[in-house]
């Protein structure tokens, strides 16, 4: 029982949080509860099917043949790999951790996978396209090189910042939550 409210004390917290506020502002609090059951409903939407995607990318691609183009050497294939599956994804950025996991189960460089989150977060092309029709060409260009280059550049910093332990620790993290 201990284990359990341990490790749900964030959401029971933040249960008792809306309980609070629905008792001494019950409008606001039944607006929250409103707004909780939304995103949750949002989320059984994009979740199931990326992890039945994820799934099958565990399945059917064996782990050389993700070490070759996403791994340590793949060099600018790796980078080019992050970028499609980034650019080409349909989802909010916590549908894109499923498929982080089993990239660093497969053995993707981690450099790689936080490049992939990156390109998620902004460059994904119904988003780009959105963009472009809204703010404009130019901007949109400004912004996607700007964004890529960062993402970029973040990557490899992280991935050299982060202790070699701790990358690890990650990476078994994601080898764990694969199996849940």
């Amino acid at each position: 029982m201990k284990e359990i409210l341990k490790r749900y004390r964030f959401a029971l917290l933040m249960a008792a949080a809306v309980a609070l506020l629905t008792a001494v502002r019950p409008a606001t609090g039944v607006k929250a509860v409103e707004i909780t059951l939304a995103n949750f409903k949002e989320m059984l939407t994009f979740l199931p099917p990326i992890f039945i995607l994820t799934g099958l990318l565990d399945v059917w691609v064996p782990k050389e043949t993700l070490v070759k183009f996403m791994g340590h050497g793949s060099g600018w294939k790796g980078l080019l790999v992050a970028f499609v599956l980034g650019t080409a994804a349909a989802g909010p950025l916590y549908a894109a951790f499923p498929l982080a996991a089993v990239l660093m189960k497969k053995g993707a460089r981690f450099a790689y996978v936080i490049f992939l989150l990156g390109v998620w977060s902004s460059t994904k092309l119904p988003l780009v396209l959105f963009e472009t029709a809204s703010l404009g060409v130019k901007f949109t260009l400004i912004h996607v090189a700007v964004g890529l280059t960062g993402f970029l550049l973040t990557s490899y910093l992280v991935e050299k910042m982060v202790p070699g332990e701790e990358k690890e620790e990650i990476y078994q993290r994601a080898a764990l939550w694969e199996k849940a």
